[in-house]
């Protein structure tokens, strides 16, 4: 697939000189830091240490200080307290960390996870009947709720009381609920608007903690769980998300709770013998990306394959034994996950292959009744890699046909749905996932009334796919200083990207070759060099860009675009550069 790359503009001279004395660090490293927004030796030194002490108010978010007292009331008069949440890695991880702050201070506690088969998505008429049956009279909802208007009046019609905790986009209404902590509503003051749903629900023990002076490491205990929630629901690591992913990973890289060590565990991660669980050493540093693609969808998977409640009790679970067990049976549902993944990709691509009419679209709308409901949004981000669309994955459940949607970018997805939403029965999301609901007798109009918005907002230049591009460097800047500085920028995630860098002007030394396991040679491995000889020739590997091969060998310039990163061989670490694209030399970026 055609890429088309795009430069960062070069950050004010003058404030990139300045910062570079500062710190006395490199140019091209001041220049990363001030593209960031950071222009002075204490906002570096913030980013660079990031504190809990910077941490904002609670009591600043909207209706905080009436979910405290609710629940004070609730904890006084021993009433039974639900904790409610969706069943993604958001959800379950907000549930966790509620109920365990929690039940050191209430003991007439309860979690619940609705059934994505059987409830769907966020709060249900189940769910509430069954906090009903158990004489439940407070219901905490976390990652969901903030469009369950009839959902709210139906709970209050039964005499239970709902805080809502949530992160999603606010409709035009808000629920009627004792509390609706929610960020994004336009009548919230609250400085930081992109925490996660686990965010949201740190910041109500944070409240809780102050009120009732519980020392700050009751509640800084769950702040592992925040970072897997940053991390797995894609938003912005900057602000308050900086500081809690900084110190989650800390928390897991240095005295990890057992669920999340036997997830790792089941991952290939831990060095130890599995029951060895204290002390752990990992193989490696563990990173925002690692929670990302093995922590994350290993959780996932209960609730995508068979009940995300196996999730809860793994991640609050502090028997060794007990987490090792749910680790290894999450972990086999996470294969039977993948199986389903890609079994259902290759159908949807055949689908896309034999239909002319959706090839020449600006989006890809694909159902299939029989689809699983539990990987389709997974399945969506597939085709986006392959064809670069606005993609909705939809299947039939409970008498509606439902769907994920991911989006490309600069589309919001989110508008996209909301401009139909006369034809829908829920939906919800951001601006680049969604999830929805229809009756089938709407997926033709609804198919049509989407791709009409899309004609409309989508350019052509937004459907190929961006490689958004830090700065040039040459390979004489890079040295061990250079990339030990580059290291610190973590957490890296949306809004504090890996770096990515391109040099132009190469030539290869003659080493290139093919490389790959099981004779799938399809990746590059190769030595650039500045063609006048800039720097020293560097190690490269390019996935999945064997194509290349045949073009470098010409002798002819070439440009690449690529990570800095280490690599570790036979106990040797050395810098390469994980190359990302290649360009001739003289095709405009």
């Amino acid at each position: 697939m055609k890429r088309r790359w795009k430069v960062k503009e070069e950050a004010v001279k003058q404030d990139v000189e300045h910062l570079s004395a500062a710190l006395n660090i490199h140019p091209k490293l001041a220049n990363l830091l001030v593209q960031r927004g950071i222009r002075t030796f204490k906002e570096a030194k913030a980013f660079f240490r990031p504190s809990l002490e910077d941490l904002h108010d609670p009591f600043l978010m909207k209706d905080m200080d009436k979910a405290v007292a609710r629940i004070l009331t609730a904890i006084k008069n021993n009433e039974r307290i639900m904790i409610y949440g969706d069943y993604d890695v958001d959800g379950t991880t907000a549930v966790s960390l509620v109920y365990m702050f929690l039940k050191n201070i209430h003991k007439n506690l309860e979690f619940y996870i609705p059934d994505r088969y059987k409830e769907g998505y966020g709060i249900s008429l189940l769910g509430i009947d069954t906090a009903k049956k158990h004489d439940v009279n407070l219901i905490i909802a976390l990652d969901c709720g903030i469009k369950a208007i009839d959902k709210i009046e139906y709970a209050n019609g039964k005499g239970i009381d709902f805080i809502i905790g949530d992160h999603h986009r606010p409709g035009d209404k808000i629920p009627e609920a004792v509390a609706v902590l929610d960020p994004k509503r336009k009548d919230c003051q609250y400085p930081f608007k992109e925490l996660s749903g686990a965010g949201v629900g740190f910041k109500l023990t944070q409240a809780l903690a102050q009120e009732l002076n519980i020392p700050k490491e009751k509640v800084f205990s769950g702040i592992d769980l925040v970072a897997v929630s940053i991390a797995s629901d894609i938003v912005p690591i900057v602000g308050e998300n900086r500081i809690l992913a900084y110190y989650g990973l800390k928390k897991i890289n240095n005295n990890p709770r057992p669920g999340i060590l036997a997830i790792l565990n089941a991952a290939g991660f831990q060095v130890q013998e599995p029951k060895k669980m204290a002390n752990t050493i990992f193989s490696r540093e563990i990173t925002i990306n690692d929670l990302v693609f093995a922590v994350g969808p290993r959780i996932n998977a209960a609730g995508r394959i068979k009940d995300a409640t196996h999730s809860v009790r793994l991640l609050i679970s502090y028997n060794d034994d007990y987490a090792l067990k749910l680790g290894d049976e999450i972990d086999d549902l996470n294969t039977t996950r993948r199986d389903l993944d890609k079994q259902i990709t290759e159908e949807a691509l055949s689908m896309i292959d034999e239909s002319y009419m959706q090839k020449s679209k600006k989006t890809t709308v694909l159902y299939n009744r029989n689809w699983h409901k539990g990987v389709i949004g997974i399945v969506a981000s597939r085709l986006i890699e392959k064809h670069y669309k606005p993609t909705i994955i939809l299947t039939y459940s409970d008498g509606l046909i439902t769907g994920s949607a991911r989006s490309v970018k600069d589309f919001d997805i989110y508008d996209a749905i909301d401009s139909c939403s006369h034809l829908l029965e829920h939906f919800g999301g951001h601006m680049y996932a969604a999830g929805l609901a229809m009756k089938p007798e709407n997926l033709e109009a609804f198919i049509e009334a989407f791709e009409n918005y899309a004609e409309e907002h989508l350019t052509e230049e937004m459907m190929i796919p961006e490689i958004e591009i830090d700065e040039e460097i040459y390979f004489s800047d890079i040295n061990s200083k250079f990339y030990r500085i580059l290291k610190q920028f973590a957490p890296f995630g949306p809004g504090n990207l890996t770096p990515l860098f391109m040099s132009q002007n190469l030539i290869d030394t003659g080493y290139a070759r093919l490389v790959g396991k099981n004779g799938d040679a399809k990746h590059l491995k190769f030595e650039p060099v500045h063609k006048n000889h800039s720097g020293n020739p560097i190690s490269a590997i390019g996935f999945n860009l064997g194509h290349f091969f045949d073009s470098i060998q010409k002798n002819e310039p070439f440009k690449i675009c690529y990570y800095i990163e280490e690599n570790h061989w036979q106990g040797k670490t050395t810098l390469q550069l994980r190359v990302k694209d290649i360009l001739p030399n003289d095709e405009m970026t």
